[in-house]
């Protein structure tokens, strides 16, 4: 059965990995819309439009009717000041309210969300409660999971909450995760050997402190003399450790033991943690962070996805982005599930 080509807008756009996904899934997107000028000459340069500016400015009546809605919208606080309950009390002033007004507008037949897990746990459950119960009032038979890129073909251990929606009851399964893990072997050119890739000379002696002095001790005491005395790295020390899985981790350990996050370096034989706007994954074995295609891949984009920007916009913009593969998987099921009787 050949299905109808459905049409999608794509909010908060970014660099347009939903819009990729959309077209993969043969969705043909007609309005896009993100308040970052960088962002849109990326997303210009790649779909040849640029995107509306800022959606709380847009009125829905003005956006061309479409059947789904998807939108990675950033997680602003919910306010619960005041003693009304309704949902424009508890929504206006957050960038949800105005993906709700669109919908309320249109109903379109299904929507596709995404945000950080933490919106899960965000004011103990209580935003998520408010989320979901405003698009159940709006009429849709709501689906969510919190799922991880490294399930779906990237070495990228990228947890992130995924929410769709649809006008009508529909037995919706999130796609299986696979069986076959990918390392960051895969996607690295081990011949790139550019020096603005190589991480730091303060960065690389401490790495090899580690391996020298390992195996005198599992959690290796690094010296804390670089620090300024009335810091947690000064009084406490900073300690590093090599995790089975061969990725480094440094931390700050004080008195009780608590072990803070200082840095972490990934290796070729494992995944990367989650890319983010202001941090790159950095590889110890290999003494270098990610390239800009690197970090393309680790995001699932084709190799000649065009980034007409600087390196530093490039790596904020693809740590904002979606992981595609996942997002492409999902929407593939959102199509196939709506359409089966």
């Amino acid at each position: 059965m050949k299905n109808k080509q459905y049409k999608g807008i794509d909010l908060f756009c970014g660099i347009g990995g939903f819009r990729l996904a959309m077209e993969e899934n043969g969705v043909k997107c007609v309005f896009s819309s993100d308040i970052d000028e960088f962002a849109q000459k990326t997303y210009e340069a790649n779909f040849g439009e640029k995107p509306s500016g800022d959606i709380t400015k847009i009125k829905a009546e003005n956006i061309p009717s479409f059947d789904i809605l998807t939108a990675g919208f950033p997680c602003q606080p919910f306010s619960y000041a005041g003693l009304c309950a309704g949902f424009e009390d508890q929504t206006r002033g957050t960038l949800f309210f105005d993906i709700c007004r669109i919908l309320s507008y249109h109903k379109p037949k299904m929507f596709f969300l995404e945000n950080v897990k933490g919106l899960v746990s965000h004011k103990n459950g209580e935003t998520l409660k408010v989320i979901l119960a405003n698009l159940k009032d709006l009429g849709y038979d709501v689906h969510w999971e919190v799922l991880s890129s490294l399930d779906y073909g990237l070495p990228q251990k990228r947890e992130r909450w995924y929410c769709v929606g649809f006008d009508k009851v529909v037995d919706f399964k999130f796609p299986i995760k696979s069986k076959i893990r990918s390392v960051l072997r895969d996607i690295i050119d081990v011949s790139d050997h550019r020096e603005s890739l190589k991480l730091s000379k303060f960065e690389l002696d401490r790495i090899n402190y580690h391996f020298i002095h390992c195996k005198e001790q599992e959690r290796v005491q690094h010296d804390n003399s670089k620090y300024a005395p009335n810091t947690k790295k000064g009084k406490y020390g900073i300690f590093s450790y090599q995790k089975p899985d061969g990725s480094l981790r440094f931390h700050v350990g004080d008195e009780a033991k608590t072990q803070i996050q200082e840095a972490f370096y990934a290796c070729l034989n494992t995944y990367a943690p989650t890319i983010i706007a202001g941090r790159t994954p950095k590889l110890w074995d290999i003494g270098r962070k990610l390239s800009v295609l690197e970090s393309k891949r680790l995001q699932g984009f084709p190799d000649d996805f065009i980034m007409p920007v600087s390196d530093n916009q490039a790596y904020k913009q693809l740590g904002n982005s979606v992981s595609v593969p996942i997002i492409r998987e999902i929407l593939k099921n959102m199509i196939y599930y709506y359409n089966m009787k």
